[in-house]
């Protein structure tokens, strides 16, 4: 008798992979009713990860998206899953006990039935709350080993840390390659190793497409015993995303598998439906290249869910770095080359920082400051020079233990800044904070809502919900989506198939009688999905006389200018003092908050920018005297 093998439709990943943002809660309710019909999914996975935070970007309730696009699923009687991030909730950076507490419990409510925890440094310390308080919520719990390739992630290091996760209790274990750069027959031995441990517990694979094994590694788990695959769909399968239903499908059926057909009505109209919020809206953020796949990655082993956000930071960053390539006479740099380079410093940098998985938050902070290094170095300063405090906190133990060992320049670097390593829990570093948010929303005069779900949102994401509230985020987003229409050369993405050839350059280089020449191109329709350039604004401020002669602080990368970080800081103004390595302000960037320093000293004449402005790379930020 065939073995039988479930499938997943990972339909927000699918997303998160391709681009910035998710459909609208009115959009997502509509494709639910075709994905159902299509009669060939045991799961979807439906929120986590950045779902809640883009929700209130596009000025929605999470907690109303989250219940009305998993109604149909639990009507039909199809297991819902979310992505969370063990000690980081559904953010980028720690979350206290009672907030993760509360989060299982209300996500089991809205309709979630399994939640995916995994720990972006694999460390199961992390995890060992996230198993407890899912099942306490009533949620099975699957905890996820993030598959990343080096000389100390072998198969037996996360056999073993599968055995791990199921003492601690885990329901379930995914097998998360994030990047697609698992290789085939290691996938298959890892899930014939973790079967070993328990043979009935399920075991779930989940494989980006990047450079290209995910097809296969999807066999090899199947042959070995896995019992539920990932897929998505056109028009966003493969690419940076993963690999497509109808290709697996097929496959697996032929290796004699036992599955449901697929209704093909269905899938045409899901298919359709999901076109046409990339035309809405969504295809402006969409950068064309995330359609293809790239044997490059299997170097670096950036993960697919951060290559969307990474063309959009390569392509602000390359604006700036050219801006001040041309401001000191330098060749201009395409973005392949820095790209390249990219890649290049990401393998030289993983193995200091001592080989964190990457996968969010841990990639971001890898791939930001192998980033920042390339433009440092491309500028004759050192590799270092500028590296923000989310990622020494991951460096020094705070948001767990880093598989390998810290490397010498920045353990050296560390003591002459005066930080030092933690090997405690992380855990104990976040002190509850559900009763100071719901003091705050009691004098704000805000509802904490049914099952506190209100209070939930604020101590997860509690800037993104202040601006949710105020209508800031909204606002902001529906100005960027216009200008992004008004601009003739920036269309929503035309999704082709991935792997096509349907890619216009815009830089050739051309050689005449032996003469070799760097020409632009231009097109009336140019590659779609390309970023909003970031505006500099001349903002008149009170400024003192000088004698002629001024200093000038400049920006360090490009971002968007903070004056303060919290309410215990007052922003600089005209008339003070600053000494080298004072704090003048941050710059957000690339998901980090960066701490610009004076490289100088005087005091304040000018500041020539304001809180909440998009600042380029060598902007002048204050003029000392």
């Amino acid at each position: 008798m065939a073995k039988e093998i479930g499938l997943s439709l990972i339909y927000r990943d699918m997303w998160q992979s391709s681009g910035k943002y998710m459909p609208r809660v009115d959009q997502l309710v509509r494709v639910a009713e075709p994905i159902v019909e299509m009669g060939c999914f045991q799961r979807v996975e439906t929120n986590g990860g950045g779902f809640e935070q883009i929700n209130l970007l596009l000025g929605e309730n999470p907690n109303k998206s989250v219940r009305e696009w998993t109604q149909a699923f639990n009507d039909a009687g199809i297991q819902t899953h979310m992505l969370e991030r063990g000690l980081n909730g559904l953010r980028m950076y720690p979350v206290p006990r009672d907030v993760r507490r509360l989060m299982f419990r209300l996500k089991k409510i809205q309709g979630t039935d399994i939640s995916r925890s995994f720990d972006g440094l694999n460390d199961t310390r992390n995890l060992k709350l996230s198993i407890d308080y899912a099942k306490e919520g009533g949620m099975i719990s699957q905890t996820a080993l993030c598959i990343t390739h080096s000389k100390l992630h072998t198969v037996d290091y996360f056999i073993n840390m599968a055995g791990e996760l199921i003492d601690m209790g885990a329901d379930e274990i995914a097998i998360k390659d994030m990047a697609g750069i698992g290789r085939p027959a290691s996938i298959g031995r890892l899930v014939e190793g973790i079967k070993a441990i328990k043979k009935d517990i399920i075991v779930q694979y989940h494989g980006h497409s990047g450079p290209g094994f995910s097809v296969a590694s999807s066999l090899e788990a199947a042959r070995k015993g896995a019992d539920i695959i990932d897929v998505a769909m056109e028009p966003l399968s493969f690419g940076t995303v993963h690999a497509d239903l109808l290709t697996v499908h097929e496959m697996l059926k032929d290796a004699g598998f036992s599955l449901p057909d697929i209704n093909m009505k269905a899938y045409m109209q899901a298919r359709s439906l999901t076109q046409e919020f990339i035309d809405d809206f969504l295809g402006y953020y969409i950068n064309p290249k995330n359609r293809l796949m790239n044997s490059l990655l299997i170097g670096p082993g950036l993960p697919g869910g951060m290559m969307g956000s990474l063309m959009a930071d390569l392509e602000k960053n390359l604006i700036s770095l050219n801006k001040w390539m041309n401001k000191n006479g330098k060749p201009e740099v395409s973005q392949d080359d820095l790209l390249i380079a990219l890649f290049n410093e990401v393998e030289v940098i993983w193995p200091m920082m001592g080989y964190p998985p990457l996968v969010t938050p841990f990639s971001q902070y890898v791939k930001n400051a192998a980033l920042v290094n390339v433009m440092q170095m491309m500028k004759g300063k050192q590799r270092w020079s500028l590296l923000d405090d989310n990622t020494w906190d991951m460096i020094l133990g705070k948001s767990g233990r880093v598989p390998g060992e810290v490397g010498d320049d920045l353990t050296k670097l560390a003591k002459e800044q005066g930080r030092e390593f933690f090997d405690g829990d992380p855990q104990d570093l976040q002190p509850d904070a559900l009763d100071e948010f719901r003091t705050k929303m009691s004098e704000q005069g805000w509802e904490t809502g049914p099952d506190d779900e209100e209070l939930f949102e604020y101590a997860m994401h509690p800037q993104q919900y202040e601006d949710y509230k105020s209508g800031k985020t909204k606002a902001a987003f529906d100005k960027d989506l216009e200008e992004r229409r008004s601009k003739k050369d920036v269309q929503p993405a035309k999704v082709a198939p991935a792997g096509s050839a349907d890619y216009q350059p815009r830089t050739l280089n051309i050689d005449v009688n032996g003469e070799k020449f760097r020409v632009s191109v231009s097109y009336d329709d140019d590659v779609a999905g390309s970023p909003a350039q970031p505006e500099t604004k001349e903002v008149p401020t009170p400024s003192l006389s000088t004698n002629g002669s001024t200093k000038e602080l400049i920006a360090p990368l490009e971002g968007k200018i903070y004056m303060t970080k919290d309410s215990s800081e007052s922003p600089l103004k005209v008339g003070d003092k600053v000494k080298v390595g004072d704090v003048v302000c941050y710059i957000e960037a690339m998901k980090v908050t960066n701490a610009v320093k004076a490289d100088q000293e005087g005091t304040v004449v000018e500041i020539l920018v304001n809180d909440g402005d998009d600042v380029l790379d060598d902007d002048v930020l204050f003029k000392l005297n």
